[in-house]
């Protein structure tokens, strides 16, 4: 079977001989490193992508994605403009939405929260999230409100009791003052999502929520679309409107939470990276002895006629394997911990929360390829100059004293 000389050479001299316990010793340990800088960061990442994917379906799943309003802070229902709406290619139809700043008030007291009005009979995310009541309990005129369950325990109220929804938007010049528009609306029932959205949004009917707002019948405040992939909304909006149309989307309120998060796991792959890092120099220590202990062999080869070029592809062989088999190795077993990674915290009897969640994890095929092709990468560079060096030797100086 056909090998080329310098890849049999460079995988001869990676195996060793009896006399070269302490190089082969750094060598292996290099490998280690690698491997289990590679495994700490497939598995961290994959960790990271679990959060941000739960969060982006918590909270992202609920919250109004994005919005197309008119300048005037209304829009008619029966005007959809298609050719406008068609263009961002949303994952379901756009639906007309009623949405503002609003405050309740209970017999325990006050909370600030978000009021959207939505069609009851539509596709709402916030039916899946439901854990009492029904969506179906809101109908125009009945004045009924879905509360997220921290919202409702904070306020101390139930399904069935009375809780007054005041939006200052829509506020009266009155000769007692400035009165906001206010109804008293009954709990028709709670939904969790396991967030913070649990105490901030407020959900009514479409055409309950026009009447507080003072709309006229058949108006809402925009276009509310849906999008497979929240993150979208950074390249949409940036597509021309036409004029007194105007765009906003969940960056305005989500958007510093997710860009931490982002940045987080940047960091985390970051300070693990440098583990490989580490790991790459130690292949250059390893490297830099073998060529010190191989420099008679490396002249010998030189005057059977090897060139500088090949001398320099056997050694860089000889490094770069150990970055390969350690990263190989490492992403094998990130991805196989990641998989497993829940059960080996409960074998160990690790709880890390209290109400028995587990991490969430979600590996991305394409950032382990990355991982891999870098840490293989940063192998191969660190190789360049001990095999550099290697080439360098000249054959009298080193066999002089043979």
């Amino acid at each position: 079977m056909f090998h080329p000389l310098p890849i049999f050479i460079g995988l001869r001299y990676l195996r060793g001989r009896s006399g070269d316990r302490f190089s082969r010793f750094v060598s292996y340990m290099s490998t280690a490193g690698i491997t289990i800088g590679v495994l700490s960061l497939v598995t961290v990442l994959s960790v990271m992508n679990g959060f941000e994917a739960q969060l982006k379906g918590r909270i992202l799943g609920v919250l109004p994605q994005a919005v197309i309003s008119h300048d005037c802070g209304r829009i008619s229902i029966d005007e959809e403009p298609v050719e406008l709406l068609s263009q961002y290619g949303s994952s379901q139809s756009a639906v007309p939405i009623v949405r503002s700043e609003a405050v309740l008030q209970s017999h325990q007291g006050l909370a600030a929260a978000m009021m959207i009005g939505i069609e009851p009979d539509s596709d709402d995310p916030i039916r899946s999230r439901i854990v009492s009541g029904s969506l179906e309990r809101l109908s125009a005129g009945k004045y009924q409100v879905l509360l997220g369950h921290s919202l409702a325990r904070e306020l101390d109220v139930r399904v069935g009791d009375k809780v007054r929804l005041m939006v200052t938007s829509a506020s009266q010049y009155t000769p007692l003052g400035r009165i906001p528009s206010q109804r008293m609306f009954t709990v028709a029932g709670l939904y969790s999502t396991g967030s913070d959205v649990d105490s901030q949004l407020v959900v009514t009917h479409i055409a309950d929520a026009g009447k507080l707002m003072r709309y006229k019948a058949g108006q809402a405040s925009g276009w509310r679309l849906f999008f497979d992939d929240p993150f979208i909304v950074s390249e949409l909006s940036s597509q021309p409107l036409p004029e007194d149309w105007r765009w906003s989307d969940w960056r305005e309120q989500r958007g510093e939470l997710f860009q931490a998060v982002r940045m987080e796991k940047n960091m985390m792959g970051l300070m693990l990276g440098l583990i490989i890092g580490v790991a790459a120099f130690n292949i250059i220590s390893a490297l830099i002895m073998v060529v010190m202990e191989k420099q008679s062999e490396v002249a010998i080869l030189k005057t059977q006629g090897m060139s500088d070029r090949q001398v320099l592809a056997i050694f860089m062989v000889q490094g770069a394997s150990s970055g390969v088999v350690g990263a190989v190795v490492g992403g094998l077993l990130g991805v196989l911990l990641a998989t497993n990674l829940n059960s080996l915290l409960d074998a160990m009897g690790v709880a890390l929360f209290s109400f028995g969640g587990q991490l969430p994890v979600v590996i991305n095929p394409y950032q382990i390829i990355v991982v891999v092709v870098g840490a293989v990468l940063l192998s191969l560079v660190a190789t360049l100059f001990p095999s550099y060096r290697a080439s360098s030797v000249k054959p009298a100086e080193a066999l002089r004293y043979e």
